[in-house]
């Protein structure tokens, strides 16, 4: 794109634009040849008197019709993984939920999932649609350190959902950012800010507030749930902590390792743990409340693959946005999730049940504000 600029050759002369007088015929051939050798849907019948024409290029940020429609199609994308995150998420919960009301063994049920997303991850890397990933001895050993917090965070997680309403669990969950604040200091030595303190506040005493009034409380789902916070959120200290510089692993790849060694070290816990309930019996006994064999079956699959998704999905909208809207979304999908399942299971909620619940919500989404001003850049730095 060319952008025209007519100069006045004599400053100290009227400009040409304000004076009628010949051009001469020198002048006339060389815009007419100008006029041809320029191929313009526009034709002006002009002369051009003393002036010499100039072509400049235009910056391409000039025209915001591609960044506009950039900017739209990412909007898009991104608004669409939210969706399918939000979407598996809540499919995985009520799946989950339905199995293990009828099969009580929620080691050999995780070690289920995470085998199936192990398959998973088998195909993607097969299919080469992600790079494998290459790391060191050092790096190895502390995968492992996140592979035993992750593996910890999904059993406790199933343990809670076993015992306790789902509802509730996510509740109790939303205490995650508290412990993310205290582990931040225990380790990293990272100190929060007045705004971050104050907006744990609400979140304590919100889900205070719902478990005293929570119909299915009892202590194992309740200290299983608390429990997963401190060993998940220690996964993500420990990442923050260790997995940094030029030969770190991308998310997904650090999660596919994750999951994979979480499997392996699974599956022996879980027989300790459980024994082997992987027989038509055990099967038939729990197809006999309500299920059948099929049924228990694909219910179990679902969840298995609804569960590495909705983590891939996650991880993938984590290389995209900042982790301080990623806690946004994060909170947003804990209302999601707590509502669907509110009005699948037609969970009793009292009405100070229902307060606790949006209080503690409310706070998760103050300490996500708290954390966005507290990354913002000072003006004045630049």
């Amino acid at each position: 794109m060319f952008a025209l600029t007519f100069l006045n050759p004599n400053p100290r002369l009227p400009s040409p634009l304000f004076l009628a007088k010949s051009t001469p015929e020198s002048a006339l051939r060389r815009s007419r040849a100008f006029s041809s050798s320029n191929s313009y849907p526009w034709r002006p019948n002009l002369r051009f008197n003393g002036f010499k024409l100039k072509s400049a290029t235009v910056p391409e940020n000039v025209e915001g019709g591609d960044l506009e429609s950039g900017s739209l199609v990412k909007g898009l994308k991104l608004g669409g993984m939210f969706g399918v995150w939000y979407l598996l998420n809540i499919y995985y919960n009520i799946f989950n939920k339905q199995v293990l009301r009828v099969y009580p063994y929620p080691a050999t049920v995780t070690a289920f999932q995470l085998g199936c997303g192990t398959l998973m991850i088998a195909i993607m890397w097969l299919l080469k649609l992600h790079p494998r990933p290459k790391f060191s001895p050092s790096q190895f050993t502390v995968i492992v350190q996140l592979a035993v917090a992750h593996t910890l965070g999904n059993l406790l997680t199933n343990v809670s959902l076993g015992r306790v309403n789902v509802s509730f669990t996510h509740t109790i969950k939303a205490m995650e950012p508290f412990f993310t604040v205290l582990l931040s200091v225990l380790l990293l030595g990272e100190w929060p800010s007045l705004w971050i303190v104050c907006s744990l506040l609400p979140i304590v005493a919100g889900v205070s507030l719902a478990s005293f009034t929570e119909a299915s409380f009892n202590w194992i789902g309740f200290c299983s749930a608390m429990a997963s916070n401190v060993t998940n959120q220690s996964r993500n200290v420990l990442s923050k902590k260790f997995m940094v510089g030029k030969d770190a692993l991308d998310n997904i790849n650090l999660f596919s390792i994750i999951t994979i060694i979480s499997f392996i070290l699974l599956v022996p816990l879980a027989i300790l743990i459980d024994g082997f309930k992987v027989t038509p019996s055990h099967l038939q006994v729990a197809t006999s409340q309500g299920l059948s064999v099929k049924e228990f079956c694909i219910m179990s699959l679902l969840a298995g693959v609804c569960l590495h998704s909705y983590q891939q999905v996650s991880y993938m909208i984590l290389e995209m946005v900042s982790p301080v809207t990623h806690s946004v979304g994060n909170c947003v999908k804990r209302v999601v999730v707590i509502t669907s399942s509110i009005l699948f299971f037609k969970t009793p909620v009292s009405p100070l049940n229902s307060i606790g619940t949006a209080t503690a919500l409310a706070g998760v989404y103050l300490y996500s504000r708290a954390k966005r001003v507290q990354v913002k850049p000072n003006p004045k730095m630049s």
